[in-house]
């Protein structure tokens, strides 16, 4: 027993020697690889190994690889080595999607530059905008905001500038673009020094990045380890094709026969979001909803319940399908099939992440056939079928029934406040 614990220390300790080798050899100070090891990134990533070295050299930085391959590190690994070589003010500013995404890379943040004392700020909407500007009089290292809310702060906080910043990030960059905030964007560029160094991460890259890559950067290194649009190897996907009207009950079938795992629903909308997971805690089930139409503290509670495990189920609009990196979840379902197939390599990618393995399960009914066919045609693959017993599932019919009724009185209230009832996340 004694020779077996000194040869598994004997491991650990060529492990930590090996990652420690790779640092230096990518130039990362110790400081920072001993960081690394904390948080156990035993090894740099592909994009890792593209990005750092490039970034470290002083150039712009261009990003693309599939979700979960560990751009955030790509990233802020370079940063905060500037930081450590000459500390600063206001030193960064990462722009993001969506406020969850904003939260998670601050956490990485903070997490990485614990030993050298670096603070972070995040700038989000839904939250009072008083206590943030309190947040930044105190001149933060690292800004991490969604472009609108930073919006406010430039045009409306008294003494908050960013003229000496040093570096920006877009991360997500398609999807900032893609939800409108290419003029709070432009905004932004015109009032931040034009002697910065840029770096543009994204999973998929699309005209529009293309058109802010020409505006933003200055030769810019492109470091790609995915060239078409794909998902990682170690993912098993599925698909079933079903009747619209049964969906619930197979949703429950699926959820029953996995039992134990824990999982990421996407719905298109709000109100689907919020009366399926009313629908799944009438059965037992522990569901929690995230969309749009809750506040920022439900949402962030909703999202830690989950991550400390005491959710197995997260019911999420696409406003979860960006960044969001959980390690647990063993399994997303995508009860509703997204409407833009890039979507879907986004969705999928919230598991089997930083070479894990993981499954996704995606319903088709008579309406999506088309919508499914883009899908293959996209990832360069035909799905197979989940292989389910349809006579177990019309078993819960007369249960799902039920609980279904429950969930549309329960939610009846929450449909109402919800303007026309749909709300595209």
């Amino acid at each position: 027993m004694c020779i077996s614990k000194r040869i598994r220390n004997l491991f650990i300790l060529l492990g930590n020697l090996f990652l420690s080798f790779v640092c230096f050899r990518q130039g990362v100070t110790e400081v920072l690889c001993e960081a690394c090891d904390q948080l156990g990134w035993k090894s740099p990533t592909k994009i890792q190994i593209e990005a750092i070295p490039v970034a470290l050299q002083g150039k712009d930085v261009i990003g693309l690889a599939e979700t979960g391959s560990g751009k955030t590190g790509a990233f802020a690994l370079p940063i905060l080595q500037s930081l450590l070589a000459s500390p600063q003010r206001l030193h960064t500013l990462v722009l993001t999607p969506t406020r969850e995404l904003a939260f998670q890379i601050s956490e990485q943040f903070e997490a990485l530059g614990s030993s050298i004392g670096v603070k972070c700020a995040v700038i989000v909407g839904g939250i009072d905008m008083m206590s943030q500007s309190l947040v930044l009089a105190k001149k933060p290292h690292v800004v991490i905001a969604t472009p609108g809310r930073l919006i406010d702060h430039l045009e409306n906080t008294k003494g908050f500038s960013l003229r000496a910043l040093k570096f920006l990030v877009m991360d997500e960059a398609d999807r900032i673009l893609n939800m409108d905030f290419e003029t709070e964007v432009d905004k932004i560029l015109k009032v931040i020094p034009r002697e910065r160094r840029t770096f543009l991460f994204s999973a998929t890259m699309t005209k529009k990045v293309q058109k802010l890559e020409r505006a933003a950067l200055k030769d810019p290194v492109k470091c790609a380890v995915s060239t078409k649009y794909s998902t990682v190897d170690k993912l098993q996907q599925y698909y079933i094709f079903i009747p619209s009207k049964y969906k619930d009950c197979y949703l429950v079938s699926i959820l029953n026969e996995l039992a134990g795992n824990s999982f990421i629903i996407f719905c298109s909308t709000c109100n689907t979001a919020q009366r399926v997971a009313l629908l799944l805690r009438n059965l037992g089930i522990t569901a929690i909803p995230l969309h749009g139409q809750m506040s920022q503290n439900k949402r962030l509670g909703a999202l830690n319940k989950f991550k400390s495990k005491s959710r197995s189920v997260l019911l999420a609009t696409d406003v979860a399908s960006r960044g969001l990196d959980i390690p647990h979840v063993d399994c997303v379902i995508n009860y509703d099939i997204p409407t833009h197939s890039k979507d879907y390599i986004h969705r999928v990618g919230r598991t089997a992440r930083a070479g894990r393995s993981g499954k996704s399960i995606t319903f088709v009914t008579q309406y999506d056939v088309e919508l499914f066919q883009r899908i293959e045609t996209l990832i360069g693959k035909k799905l197979p079928a989940f292989p389910t017993q349809e006579e177990e599932v019309m078993m819960l019919v007369e249960r799902v029934s039920e609980a279904q009724r429950f969930a549309k009185i329960v939610s009846r209230p929450f449909f109402i406040l919800s303007f026309v009832g749909i709300c595209q996340i």
